[in-house]
């Protein structure tokens, strides 16, 4: 998998949220300022030729529908940030991002929880 860029990765989100598309349909889903027509058309080839995006024919025009999940793409993200930002730490990410953030007791509370149960779950 490759990485998107920011454009890249604002077109795939209205995707992920509304496809399949056409390229009207993911313009009105962009915020304001709105972006030429032919940019998005552009950059959903680009996503296309990444193999993000396939579509369909209709005549003239093309409906648009992703081929990776947001999910798959998420954790390529995460997984990548790990291991740039925080030598592979898990540990040394959520460290961070728990002093960063200002988490209250309860937030660290849930996250404890969260893996006290994944913990529970492995073999």
């Amino acid at each position: 998998m490759r990485d998107l860029t920011k454009a890249e990765e604002q077109i795939m989100q209205v995707l992920w949220s509304i496809q399949p598309a056409f390229v009207k349909d993911i313009i009105a889903g962009l915020p304001t300022p709105k972006p030429a027509y032919s940019t998005v058309s552009t950059i959903v080839r680009i996503l296309e030729s990444k193999e993000f995006v396939g579509h369909e024919a209709f005549g003239p025009t093309h409906r648009y529908y992703t081929l990776v999940s947001k999910e798959e793409y998420s954790h390529f993200s995460m997984k990548k940030m790990l291991e740039n930002y925080f030598d592979g730490s898990l540990k040394q990410m959520v460290s961070s991002f728990s002093k960063s953030e200002n988490l209250s007791l309860k937030e660290m509370d849930d996250l404890l929880k969260a893996l006290e149960t994944l913990k529970k779950e492995q073999p």
